[in-house]
């Protein structure tokens, strides 16, 4: 009897041992229920949701229904300006406008860009309150298939327009792909900094290239970086860019399912992986970061969950996240938010490619983030 008692005795004190050294070593968060390694993750306890979702927004004209949504963010005025796939997944053949204002009630007000684009991706308005689209072709879709025989002269640009659309510079080569400094392959997005230079984030899932590409605010080509790979500073689908207060570089590296941050001279500082699979990301003028993740399952990145995570630039902590409204994320290939923008308010705005919606999401406690 002694020696069982002992022996008991033996076996507790190991697990205990093991247990508080499990304990030294990894974290775990409530939000995935597995265990992460503290240096790798990031993720804070998420309470529930500070917001809630009040469906569709936005008055389009009669007729007319969103297409996939693709871009959405503020002016200084307060109005919200949205880009979407002339009511389908591609622009080609319609005679829509993919570019389009709301007031704050949610009317249109304004629109531009019919014939100009292929497939709208990226969306960015600068302090000037000038917009930014790059267009990233997408003649590899279904919706495109019928235009193939046309002689395509769009895609593969980023154009900068000002807010009654007028194009005030071009970048790339309309309709003719390249990996030089004077062409781009499928660019997904563009973000500009506080002194005016511009980055472009060049290429689209593993189609196209896999670098970031900087040019100064008049257009001349400055530098390029990454490469196709899995290492720091390569890339495979830099998907989305962003820059916070402290001038950084976001960049939302969707396939390799992690954000990569930057100087803006290219220099690496280090690798976020909390935020999950980055498809769009938002930061707003204090640093609150949104990061939306319309891809992740148990194919792509096992063990996390669709939705938007949100969170701070300066201790990269997790604090909130908003579930994706897809039931079975393994039976869709993207769904919920792609891209985001955010208003004065705090409330978000949705861009859905594969619903085809603009969803948002009011803010209920302005403090919570």
């Amino acid at each position: 009897m002694d020696s069982i008692k002992n022996n008991t005795w033996v076996i507790l004190t190991l697990l205990l041992a093991i247990l508080g050294y499990a304990g030294s070593q990894y974290n775990i968060t409530l939000e995935e229920g597995n265990l992460f390694n503290e240096h790798e993750m990031k993720t804070d306890i998420i309470s529930a949701t500070p917001y809630r979702s009040v469906g569709t927004w936005g008055n389009l004209p009669d007729g007319r229904t969103w297409g996939a949504v693709i871009g959405v963010n503020t002016d200084s005025d307060g109005n919200l300006w949205v880009l979407e796939r002339c009511g389908s997944n591609t622009c080609l053949g319609s005679d829509l406008d993919p570019i389009l204002k709301f007031n704050e009630e949610g009317d249109l007000i304004e629109s531009f860009g019919r014939g100009m684009l292929a497939w709208p991706h990226g969306f960015y308005i600068d302090e000037d309150d000038n917009i930014w689209v790059t267009d990233a072709a997408g003649l590899w879709l279904p919706d495109a298939q019928p235009f193939l025989d046309q002689k395509i002269k769009k895609g593969h640009t980023v154009i900068k327009f000002n807010p009654e659309g007028e194009v005030l510079l071009t970048l790339g080569e309309p309709g003719i792909p390249g990996n030089d400094s004077r062409h781009f392959n499928l660019p997904s997005d563009v973000v500009i900094g506080d002194n005016g230079d511009i980055f472009v984030a060049d290429g689209h899932q593993l189609r196209g290239n896999s670098r970031i590409v900087k040019f100064s605010s008049d257009g001349t080509f400055i530098k390029e970086w990454g490469k196709l790979g899995m290492e720091p500073e390569e890339f495979r689908d830099p998907h989305a860019l962003a820059i916070d207060s402290q001038g950084r570089l976001f960049v939302g590296d969707r396939m390799n399912n992690r954000i990569q941050i930057f100087t803006q001279d290219g220099e690496f500082l280090e690798i976020w992986t909390q935020f999950s699979r980055p498809s769009g990301i938002f930061i707003d003028d204090k640093d609150n970061i949104y990061v939306a993740d319309s891809e992740s399952n148990y194919a792509r990145n096992p063990g996390w969950e669709r939705g938007i995570r949100i969170g701070n630039t300066k201790d990269g902590w997790v604090r909130n996240f908003i579930p994706d409204p897809e039931p079975f994320p393994d039976e869709a290939g993207t769904s919920g938010a792609e891209y985001i923008g955010v208003d004065k308010m705090g409330n978000i705005y949705a861009a859905e490619v594969g619903p085809r919606n603009l969803n948002k999401y009011i803010l209920l406690r302005p403090n919570s983030n």
